[in-house]
């Protein structure tokens, strides 16, 4: 409501109609900075065994692919569907993508991931290629052979978050999110893992830091005796 008004006034101070705006020296509210949704790591592991579970057995490993490369890189939906099978080099563990503004990155990510890539190219990609009449060069393809868009991505992996589970506010920026709040639990540095995200600013990677220390106070107020509520004395 503030904002509509001070659309009228600065209007009306335009056309001289009040000499200035009342509402330029008011202080805004400040709007709450959410906070990320983050998983555990054993609702990744849930995760993944849901999707490899799934049927029919080219589409499980595909959609466990997508996940690992997705949680175990750290990348965007964006970023993974845009992937083609040359951008990956397994051997060294690392996939080229195309990040925010056209920039290209290298992207790391560990073994679970290279074993489920790897099954996926021998056996799930070429089942869905032989539905399609031409040849793809995209890493992640659709039940017809043809690339893999964004949209169908995020429909398999909320289904799949459902199967698992997981709570209703999955997303596929959740698995983002919890790589950062991973390493950075895990000790990483914060300048690592900014430029593991293929961020520019390190503000961005920052707010990762409070969901770490938030995460790190309630595993101390329910695991130290001093912490709880009649602890000893």
């Amino acid at each position: 409501r503030l904002a509509a008004l001070g659309t009228f006034y600065r209007f009306w101070v335009r056309q001289g109609s009040v000499p200035k705006d009342p509402l330029h020296a008011l202080a805004r509210p400040q709007r709450e900075r959410r906070l990320p949704d983050v998983l555990s790591a054993e609702q990744v592991s849930r995760l993944i065994d849901t999707a490899a579970a799934g049927e029919p057995a080219a589409y499980a490993l595909r959609d466990t692919a997508l996940i690992e490369l997705l949680y175990g890189a750290g990348l965007r939906i964006a970023e993974v569907v845009s992937i083609e099978v040359r951008d990956l080099d397994l051997a060294r563990g690392e996939v080229r993508v195309t990040g925010k503004g056209e920039k290209e990155r290298v992207a790391l990510f560990g073994a679970p991931c290279v074993s489920a890539l790897q099954r996926y190219l021998a056996d799930g990609r070429p089942q869905l290629m032989a539905s399609s009449e031409g040849v793809s060069s995209a890493l992640f393809l659709n039940r017809n052979g043809a690339p893999l868009g964004e949209r169908g991505a995020r429909a398999r992996l909320d289904a799949t978050a459902k199967r698992a589970g997981l709570p209703a506010g999955f997303h596929p920026h959740t698995l983002r999110h919890s790589f950062a709040t991973h390493l950075l639990d895990g000790g990483a540095d914060l300048r690592v893992v900014q430029e593991l995200l293929g961020h520019e600013s390190l503000g961005t990677t920052q707010v990762y830091t409070h969901v770490s220390t938030t995460r790190l106070r309630g595993l101390y107020a329910s695991a130290h005796p001093r912490a709880r509520r009649g602890g000893a004395r």
